[in-house]
């Protein structure tokens, strides 16, 4: 019993340090990246949709993204909620495809994205507490069904599955933050 506890936890503090992967991903850096437009939606008849269901994406040079539009009359739509969005980039268009150049940041700039980053990752490790929280309540309430030692050894790795998946968000908010600082 214990042992699914931990599994289930182990399964959802990954999802956790997924997540928070996915969220470093729409933080631009200097390089163009499509990741950035994930949270983009766009207005397209009325219905919000999602920038990736309108367009594909090609990186033709390290610091431009072009969007190919799979709708042609989408296109003023398209720019709009590019711009505003709080990206910081400004869309081009030569009325087939969409070019986002992407500028070099400020140094100003970068460390506003780093505490940006941190503030992301610090919202990771507690869904990994949270989880540890729910898991550990659920193990505690095992009492009477099985030892005092086994709910101690649970809880001993729990703990550790936490910090685990702690350690991880640490190590991709440094590689995030070191990303972030390459000019």
């Amino acid at each position: 019993m214990i042992r699914e506890l931990l599994s289930d936890a182990d399964r959802r503090m990954d999802q956790a340090v997924e997540h928070t992967l996915g969220e470093f991903g729409t933080v631009r850096t200097g390089r163009a990246n499509p990741g950035i437009l994930h949270k983009v939606m766009v207005d397209y008849y009325g219905t919000p949709t999602p920038l990736q269901q309108l367009a594909s994406f090609s990186v033709p040079e390290p610091r431009l993204l072009v969007l190919q539009l799979f709708d042609k009359s989408a296109l003023n739509n398209i720019e709009k909620a590019i711009q505003a969005s709080d990206l910081g980039l400004n869309p081009s268009n030569d009325g087939n495809v969409i070019r986002l150049a992407f500028p070099p940041l400020t140094e100003e700039r970068r460390r506003d994205l780093i505490r940006v980053v941190k503030h992301m990752a610090e919202d990771g490790r507690v869904a990994i507490r949270q989880i540890r929280r729910h898991t550990k309540d659920d193990i505690e309430a095992l009492e009477g069904e099985v030892s005092e030692d086994d709910i101690r050894r649970g809880e001993k790795e729990l703990q550790e599955l936490t910090d685990q998946h702690t350690k991880r968000i640490d190590e991709l908010m440094e590689h995030k933050e070191q990303e972030l600082l390459e000019v």
